[in-house]
């Protein structure tokens, strides 16, 4: 996905999807993001499950994460909806929600 990214990146994983909150910028700090599961994971899979234009270069993403646990073989699964930004037809930005709803013009705060 690296090739995706755009080189002023940024993410921030919120507090109700992640057991340690971070702030993630450029193309290293995605690497850093993706490399934080693969210390505890065998398997991480992300499952696109829907695709909607939210507004001028921002797209919701439903997709369901899966993961396989690296010392105990246990698949654990999450849904959760990427809000991605657009930038030079790159990834720019990502905020997470659990609904679609959430994700949808007037549904954040």
């Amino acid at each position: 996905m690296v090739p995706l990214i755009h080189p002023e990146f940024e993410m921030e994983t919120p507090p109700a999807l992640a057991a340690e909150p971070q702030r993630y910028e450029s193309v290293e700090g995605f690497r850093r993001w993706w490399s934080s599961f693969l210390e505890v994971m065998d398997e991480v899979v992300l499952e696109p499950r829907g695709f909607h234009d939210i507004g001028p270069g921002q797209v919701a993403i439903e997709t369901r994460m899966r993961a396989v646990g690296a010392t105990c073989d246990i698949e654990t699964a999450q849904d959760v909806v990427l809000i991605v930004s657009l930038r030079d037809a790159k990834m720019a930005h990502i905020d997470f929600t659990t609904s679609l709803e959430e994700a949808m013009p007037g549904g954040r705060a």
